[in-house]
């Protein structure tokens, strides 16, 4: 990975416990809870289409043996996309329905139309101030502890519509291989997490939401929206804070999966990276290879070490 001008490091957030209960604001009891109860570790159960198989904290090792048996040239880490790439579609409008309804949704979004069609075409920091707009509008004012709680619910259930079966696929693959897994999204931190969660990832970036002394959004960012320039840099940092990268380190390799411009800068800068687009040669990640090209190879030869699994 290719490591270069990301600032200091700091930590970003408690991490995702081993037992994948996603952590909170202090005052809010540890652990995920959803419409179907508590969340468990076992994301290969929960989520459908694979079927079960143990994790090391259900006692056993994924398929494969245990990673530390497997580990071969050190570290691998494989970021992933939330939006686009692990679930179909954006989630920031259907959550902030889950949070505020229809009908307040979309009197907003028409009378921020305007911006939200530039930013549509031009991305960059106009998309930024755009989607922080809205969350001013819509979300300042609520307690924290009520979106959070609203986040674990609407996570629970776009997982389990949302989700893409092939990239699914892609992360369980890493997560049998021993690697770490981490989430970068540009969405809300309040439904990425637990989301992280469900899928057994180790960890996530997303974007934070200001709150104030008295426990409210404001609806700002807190920080930068995690997009662009910003994920990399969210990386770099998580890969410092966890001591993966630094003096003496060796760095990890690093894969990461993206399906739009926001994601360029990270794909670019990571020794593997992948198109989870739906464009292919239209996209702007066509210089990637493409999860489609890789469901097949990467059983039977890595892209990192060259080598047979």
């Amino acid at each position: 990975m290719i490591v270069r001008g990301a600032g200091p490091a700091r930590a970003p957030h408690a991490p995702v416990p081993p037992n994948g209960a996603a952590p909170r604001r202090q005052g809010r009891p540890n652990g995920v809870v959803t419409p179907y109860g508590a969340v468990p570790r076992r994301p290969h159960a929960m989520i459908g289409g694979v079927a079960d198989v143990p994790s090391p904290v259900d006692g056993g090792p994924p398929s494969g043996g245990h990673p530390a048996a497997r580990a071969r040239d050190g570290i691998t880490v494989a970021a992933f996309d939330l939006d686009g790439t692990l679930t179909d579609g954006g989630s920031v409008l259907p959550f902030l329905a889950a949070v505020r309804g229809v009908a307040p949704v979309a009197l907003v979004t028409a009378r921020t139309l305007p911006l939200l069609a530039r930013a549509a075409v031009v991305g960059g920091t106009v998309a930024d101030t755009a989607k922080e707009q809205l969350f001013i509008r819509l979300l300042g004012g609520l307690r924290a502890d009520d979106v959070d709680a609203a986040g674990d619910d609407f996570a629970a259930r776009h997982v389990r519509a949302r989700l893409r079966p092939d990239v699914r696929d892609r992360l369980f693959w890493h997560r049998d291989q021993g690697h770490r897994i981490v989430i970068v999204s540009a969405s809300p931190e309040c439904y990425v997490r637990p989301a992280a969660a469900l899928l057994g990832a180790d960890d996530y970036l997303a974007t934070r939401l200001a709150v104030d002394p008295d426990g409210r959004l404001t609806g700002r960012y807190e920080g930068k929206n995690c997009r662009g320039s910003e994920k990399y840099a969210r990386v770099v940092s998580w890969l410092r804070v966890n001591g993966l990268v630094g003096s003496g380190n060796e760095q990890p390799v690093l894969w990461a999966y993206g399906n739009s411009r926001g994601d360029l800068r990270l794909l670019g800068a990571a020794d593997q990276g992948v198109d989870a687009g739906r464009l292919g040669r239209w996209g702007r990640l066509r210089q990637f290879p493409r999860v489609r090209d890789l469901t097949h190879a990467s059983t039977e030869r890595s892209w990192t070490t060259g080598s047979g699994h």
